[in-house]
């Protein structure tokens, strides 16, 4: 495995700490086995859409859970209660667990379950404070301690 040193990024850039963290979370792949398959979509500047193809679950058998900056979607499929005899089998009947790394200030404001498709949607909200201002010269004053 290789190994990457951000040293010099961290040099010129301030608050980028957690990139090292992203990339060795990238890095790792964590079992991901690419089922399901899932797009991410821009749907504007500040919001986004994760689409998985989750053909054959149920609202109940689906789960997501954001927590912090992760959003976790798992699903567990139910027991069939009668045995079937396949001559091929392309759809697959597993339960998976997929977990997606979230930006800083990006929430989930709805999931929907249609036509096999799963969509959970995203916005990116920055807090007022954080956002650019603008600083006029000359509007601070030194005050005196007396």
């Amino acid at each position: 495995m290789r190994n990457y040193d951000l040293t010099p990024l961290y040099r010129s850039a301030i608050g980028f700490d957690r990139l090292a963290q992203l990339a060795e979370h990238a890095a790792s792949n964590k079992g991901n086995s690419g089922y399901p398959p899932y797009n991410i979509e821009l749907l504007n500047e500040h919001r986004y859409r994760i689409t998985m193809a989750v053909a054959g679950f149920t609202m109940d058998e689906l789960d997501i859970t954001s927590e912090g900056d992760k959003l976790l979607v798992k699903g567990t499929k139910a027991e069939q209660s009668e045995e079937r005899k396949y001559l091929y089998q392309g759809i697959a009947e597993r339960g998976f667990e997929r977990t997606f790394q979230l930006a800083d200030y990006v929430t989930v404001i709805g999931a929907d379950l249609e036509n096999g498709l799963l969509n959970i949607d995203l916005k990116r909200e920055i807090p007022e404070a954080l956002k650019p201002r603008k600083i006029e010269i000359g509007s601070s004053r030194i005050l005196d301690a007396k």
